[in-house]
């Protein structure tokens, strides 16, 4: 395991399939290849700015999280208030920061996130020991590919820190964004390269009040079935590579019935 600034991480995306690649390729073939060939234009919604951040400031503290952040913006003198962001004042400052710029409002939503974490007295034991933003890289399936665990435990193994609109809904949400397959692709990656098994948990917090924070441990049943799904993926993908052929899997005619 390694450490390794992201953007490093991510520029490799084209050597090593990743979860993201695996469980975008599992959802639409056509899509994955058309963002690995450059044809879609990547922008960063504000949301993926927000759980960045967040992941910054919870895994690895607030100096780091100070250091890759730039927080608030100029004064206008006149109101006592913040300039737009779309002002004039505000671009030059932002210019001038040279890295992510969250506002004194979002900067206050990953405090009260932070905070939210801190109170969940399990995520607290599984964040007193370990590192953050570890990488692996090893072949898994006959295919190079990566992994960057947000928090590696020594004996609780992996675990994934998620933001979340409602904690009522997390389970569903897990399920619609596949992070059985993500987090069942990162044991697996994991263990090519140290050879062991280790447990997988997911600390979750809601991005609004009050900030709940709740920690699952991943069932072992439901890795194992989410890893015979990922491989058999891994096997179709080595297919439409050989082939050259991405489907979007909605070729054939269907049926609509609700009865």
């Amino acid at each position: 395991m390694q450490d390794e600034p992201a953007d490093t991480y991510h520029a490799k995306a084209k050597d090593f399939l990743s979860s993201h690649q695996l469980i975008e390729f599992m959802n639409c073939p056509y899509l994955y290849q058309k963002r690995r060939a450059g044809l879609i234009e990547e922008k960063e919604p504000t949301a993926f700015l927000i759980g960045r951040a967040a992941h910054t400031r919870i895994l690895e503290g607030v100096s780091v999280y100070e250091r890759e952040f730039a927080v608030g913006g100029p004064i206008n003198p006149a109101t006592g208030k913040p300039y737009g962001g779309t002002t004039k004042k505000f671009l030059e400052w932002q210019d001038v920061q040279q890295k992510p710029v969250l506002s004194f409002d979002k900067a206050e939503l990953i405090s009260c996130m932070n905070s939210g974490v801190r109170q969940n007295p399990h995520a607290c034991r599984l964040l007193e020991e370990g590192r953050a933003e570890g990488v692996v890289r090893a072949e898994y399936r006959g295919m190079p590919c990566q992994i960057r665990i947000d928090w590696t435990h020594p004996e609780q193994g992996i675990v994934d820190l998620k933001t979340c609109d409602d904690l009522t809904w997390f389970e569903s949400d897990a399920k619609r964004f596949h992070y059985q397959h993500q987090l069942a692709f990162y044991q697996n990656v994991l263990n090519q390269a140290i050879g062991c098994f280790v447990p997988v948990h997911i600390i979750a917090v809601e991005k609004k009040e009050p900030y709940r924070c709740g920690v699952w441990e991943v069932a072992s049943e439901m890795l194992l079935m989410a890893r015979a799904e990922n491989e058999a993926a891994i096997e179709r993908l080595k297919v439409a590579k050989a082939e050259d052929r991405w489907m979007t899997g909605y070729e054939e005619m269907r049926i609509l019935n609700f009865a």
